[in-house]
């Protein structure tokens, strides 16, 4: 600031006052100037700052850029988003753009609704298939987990949004209830999802989360139990590990809450969070109704790498370069099973009734057989395949019936890469630990196979097949009910299928 003796102005300054004056014999200088009084003394000083109007108009450019070029690059990049090279597609269009969701996206993002034909796609049209590669290519955007905790904190709009209040239910299905065990750790809407899909009013559900699972994960879960009818969360959690009893344990955790349920269901399912239905729910009734009490699950004799399995002690250790730990063999050979039980192997997942379950529940058998199976690798998957065989269970697999491979059990498809070709045709998504994760050209194949559930499903590698797939299995729904003698409706006009 540049002082100017002597200079004064027509009137008195008040201290801190600013004044603008004009200097004849400068005509293009500009000063503004202000009085100061002196602490502790009664003399007051004037400063004055000039400069040039052109300098002044540099200056209020530089700053108006400052402003202005975040919001030009924040332009730029939604526009790219759109019409770029790299696209992005919203999942869930609603949500993503409503205040419901703590990650709020852009309108100008591309919903898929606007580009999909179900219809086509099942006759493996070309060009839709074509268009769902496309999408693929692009930047896919699903609802996060903090996301869901958010959109079913609102049960109300929650219920509405979604469709739950819109189920087409026969006579037939009402009287013959179902269970199921949902035993997940992450991925929050493809949890949702596949409950969506599978849930009616008559039937009951149990969701069991890994302790270790993030605090909006559990969250969202809780919040699920609280809006949907008929959901609840296993009264004993545990702190899920891969291949270990723990496994197991969760479902177990499960069964024994869906024993005591006044719901007086006939079979249980337990899934994972990326497993979804082939069947409708109708569908499904009428293929157990089948069964006559039968349980549905694989057991086959256990190769000789899979007999390591059992025949050694495991102990839990960490996983190097991983997160997280799981069962490593030690070379201490373990006792026979208890009982003479033959042990058989299988898959984690099944189809058991009721009476099967009550058995397991009670039986000091079983209760023997799984503590001997707690020091085994994975035994979720010879403990049910083994158990099965056991004479007098209900719904017995004798020993001397043949073999139930993962294709001649209906439960759970599931495509391994090894054999793709050979008993299946190639996967048309993407492989994760030698498992497809399914594509939309596969949605016909998927239908038409014959079995009950498929796994594994990926919003953020296909989210047009997980679309296709409800809409499918609504439209079988919708056709099996409307052809028997008795229904009855539950609708809401506010149901938004692509929200």
């Amino acid at each position: 600031m540049k002082e100017i003796p002597g200079q004064r102005s027509r009137g008195r300054l008040q201290p801190g006052h600013r004044q603008p004056l004009d200097f004849g014999k400068w005509p293009r200088l500009v000063c503004v100037c202000m009085c100061e009084r002196e602490r502790g003394r009664e003399r007051e000083r004037m400063f004055c700052r000039c400069f040039t109007p052109k300098s002044q108009l540099k200056r209020l450019l530089l700053l108006s850029m400052t402003f202005v070029l975040p919001c030009l690059l924040k332009l730029f990049h939604s526009h790219r988003m759109v019409t770029g090279t790299q696209k992005t597609w919203l999942v869930e269009p609603f949500w993503s753009t409503s205040q419901f969701v703590r990650n709020r996206k852009s309108g100008k993002y591309l919903h898929l609704q606007l580009e999909i034909n179900c219809t086509a796609i099942y006759e493996c049209s070309s060009v839709e298939v074509g268009k769902t590669l496309e999408i693929r290519k692009g930047n896919i955007v699903d609802l996060e987990d903090e996301d869901v905790e958010l959109m079913t904190s609102d049960c109300a709009q929650f219920l509405s949004q979604r469709g739950y209040q819109s189920t087409l239910v026969s006579e037939a299905e009402k009287v013959y209830p179902l269970a199921f065990s949902m035993v997940v750790h992450k991925d929050a809407i493809m949890v949702e999802r596949s409950l969506k899909m599978i849930y009616m009013p008559q039937n009951i559900y149990c969701i069991h989360y890994d302790q270790k699972s993030s605090s909006s994960f559990k969250a969202a879960m809780n919040n699920l139990a609280k809006c949907i009818p008929n959901v609840f969360i296993a009264s004993k959690l545990e702190l899920v590990h891969y291949a270990h009893i723990s496994r197991l344990q969760a479902d177990l955790n499960c069964l024994s809450d869906l024993l005591q349920s006044s719901v007086q269901w006939k079979y249980v399912i337990n899934l994972c969070g990326q497993d979804l239905p082939l069947r409708s729910n109708f569908e499904l009734v009428s293929e157990l109704k089948k069964l006559s009490g039968r349980n549905m699950l694989e057991s086959m004799k256990p190769s000789d790498i899979k007999k390591e399995r059992f025949m050694y002690r495991h102990e839990l250790q960490d996983i190097a370069n991983e997160e997280g730990r799981m069962p490593f063999k030690t070379n201490v050979l373990k006792e026979p099973a208890p009982h003479n039980i033959k042990v058989f192997t299988g898959s984690a997942y099944f189809v058991l009734s009721y009476d099967f379950v009550k058995y397991i529940s009670h039986s000091t058998v079983a209760k023997e057989f799984l503590a001997w199976s707690a020091d085994t690798y994975s035994p979720d998957e010879h403990f049910w395949a083994s158990m099965v065989r056991v004479p007098g269970v209900p719904g017995e697999l004798s020993m001397s019936h043949a073999e139930v491979t993962d294709l001649q059990s209906k439960v759970r498809l599931v495509k391994w890469s090894y054999l793709e070709e050979a008993l299946y045709p190639a996967c048309t998504g993407t492989h994760r630990r030698s498992v497809c994760i399914y594509g939309s050209a596969e949605l016909r194949w998927l239908l038409n196979d014959g079995h009950w559930f498929a796994n594994k499903f990926d919003s953020k590698v296909d989210p047009v097949l997980i679309k296709c797939l409800e809409l499918k299995i609504r439209e079988r729904q919708k056709y099996w009910v409307e052809l028997t003698p008795q229904k009855f409706y539950i609708y809401n006009q506010s149901e938004n299928f692509w929200g």
